[in-house]
């Protein structure tokens, strides 16, 4: 199941295995935010929407520790 997934800034190598695993990727910002199925960030301190932490009623994948097929895996399991 192909996805539209917001991908915080400074996970490329994140970004390209969605992509190959067939998932629309797009950058995180306030309107991707809001458009997207699933939200991925890297789960450091600082936020780039100027927000103490992301609110959205789609999951959020922190994918600090963990491989880009790991959260592939994990986008998988949001899908079902």
């Amino acid at each position: 199941m192909m996805a539209l997934i917001a991908v915080e800034e400074g996970l490329g190598n994140i970004q390209e295995a969605l992509k190959e695993a067939g998932h629309e990727v797009v950058e995180l910002d306030p309107v991707n935010q809001r458009l997207a199925q699933i939200i991925v960030v890297s789960g450091i301190d600082h936020n780039m929407l100027q927000q103490e932490d992301i609110r959205s009623d789609v999951p959020v994948i922190n994918a600090s520790g963990y491989t880009p097929e790991e959260v592939v895996e994990a986008v998988r399991q949001h899908l079902i």
